[in-house]
């Protein structure tokens, strides 16, 4: 057995674990990852880049039809071999040569195989061919070991073989019938996907479609839906399902409804990536999420035990958890420094934005871009709120972006600080507005110095100034 030390030892060579292990190294240690599987994890290959891939194209074609002149030069239909083989591309084909590459770049170790906690800073990695690697930790070590699809307890579901998020993400062809059990924002956006792809699609969203987003934003992505073909059945439970000889999958609904599919796509949730991880040799519970202090670290784990990314539930998106890795490669380089630990609000070495300022995207048509607080939210945390709706297509810039252009733009005031907690928008090509939102909310602008703010005519983002008109000065 061969015994290497490092400062820092991170499990899960994701785009969390990656950015940890950069931030301490550019702090001027040493550090190792560890990965079973690809390097770059679940949003390079089988999450956030290719699924917006799939999603892409078929946004430019809608684009270009609700324009005059654009929509006449457009002929045929999306193609689907064409999509996917981009999507290939943006999953690098499912090798992870580059991403090693620029690990070796940046003074990263890597050790590949499945590695476990085997006592304090100690991980021990078994490879492929059985050997194992023991590294020791001077400092701290990370656990990046991120989150996977959750398969719920229906009878019969298992034996199905359904699609989880990486099946969908990476089909090789396009199903003729696909049903997708669950509402979020993965059912959303494959929903949208495979049927401008060509599938049938049936969702069965037992909560309805997008229910922790403001409720304009899932009606309008489930119009959208049911206007693409989609069959969308809000309040549907599956509560059986079952794959026949022929390979179609039958599935029943709590009120009898029956849904036949080529397959079905799993998306009700996920669970955390800690049951074969040694966590019960330290005293935590294995497959649980891990509890994190304000600067990541595990509660209950010893001072030497970090958690970021989904693993640690706070929020689960790509973007937050390298937000998170950012501040704890730095906390920990302090600490391994004995340098000053900003652990206060906004401080260098805390995620505060994972409380009230998380920003995201639902590639759907249309578009939902949110950061902060809904007004559902807002007033469950007891603060004294005023909402402030806009018609999105109403703007100037709306309507020279798209003939027809839908759209609805919310902003919720903190009434007692006259600063913004929460702003969703809906409606195409709404993505790239949300970081103006984002930075308002983090910077706690006020109102009135908003309005000094002003933004160009004739684009979408005077929506601001329509916002804070109706709001009144």
């Amino acid at each position: 057995m061969t015994t290497i030390e490092y400062d820092v030892v991170v499990i899960g060579a994701g785009p969390v674990g990656e950015n940890v292990a950069d931030r301490v190294v550019r702090g001027g240690l040493t550090a190792a990852i560890v990965e079973r599987e690809l390097v770059g994890g679940e949003c390079s290959y089988w999450a956030c880049m290719p699924t917006k891939a799939l999603l892409r194209s078929a946004s430019a074609l809608r684009a270009a039809r609700h324009l005059p002149g654009a929509r006449e030069a457009v002929t045929g239909d999306l193609d689907a071999a064409a999509v996917l083989a981009r999507r290939d591309s943006f999953a690098s084909h499912w090798q992870d040569d580059g991403q090693v590459s620029w690990l070796e770049s940046a003074g990263i170790a890597l050790h590949r195989g499945h590695g476990r906690i085997s006592s304090a800073r100690v991980v021990e990695v078994t490879g492929v061919d059985g050997v194992t690697t023991t590294l020791t930790a001077r400092h701290a070590v990370v656990v990046a070991t991120g989150s996977s699809a959750l398969l719920p307890d229906i009878p019969g579901l298992r034996e199905a073989a359904p699609w989880s998020s990486r099946e969908a993400a990476s089909a090789r062809s396009v199903p003729r019938r696909l049903a997708i059990i669950g509402g979020g924002v993965v059912a959303a956006e494959m929903a949208t996907a495979f049927a401008a792809l060509g599938s049938s699609v049936t969702v069965l969203a037992r909560d309805g479609l997008l229910p922790s987003a403001e409720p304009f934003a899932g009606e309008r992505v489930t119009d959208s839906l049911r206007e693409a073909g989609v069959s969308v059945h809000l309040g549907a439970e599956a509560v059986s399902v079952k794959r026949d000889g022929s390979g179609t999958v039958h599935i029943e609904t709590a009120s009898g409804e029956r849904v036949e599919a080529d397959e079905v796509l799993v998306a009700v949730g996920r669970t955390p990536n800690t049951q074969d991880i040694g966590l019960d040799g330290i005293g935590l519970a294995p497959g649980a999420w891990l509890a994190v202090d304000d600067t990541l670290r595990v509660v209950g784990g010893g001072e030497w035990l970090y958690a970021a990314g989904d693993v640690n539930r706070r929020v689960l998106l790509t973007h937050q958890g390298k937000y998170q890795a950012r501040a704890v490669g730095d906390v920990i380089v302090a600490r391994a420094k004995s340098a000053t630990v900003e652990d206060g609000r906004w401080g260098r070495h805390v995620a505060t934005a994972d409380e009230r300022a998380v920003p995201q995207v639902v590639f759907t048509d249309a578009e939902i871009a949110s950061v902060g607080l809904t007004a559902a939210a807002a007033e469950a945390a007891g603060l004294r709120t005023r909402v402030v709706d806009y018609d999105l297509g109403a703007v100037a810039g709306s309507t020279l972006h798209a003939d027809g252009y839908q759209g609805h733009a919310r902003m919720v005031v903190d009434e007692d600080r006259k600063v913004i907690v929460g702003f969703t928008l809906a409606g195409p090509d709404v993505a790239e507005l949300i970081h103006a939102a984002t930075i308002a909310i983090v910077g706690e602008v006020p109102l009135d110095r908003l309005w000094h703010a002003v933004p160009a005519y004739p684009t979408v983002s005077e929506v601001w100034l329509r916002l804070l008109e109706t709001y009144g000065r």
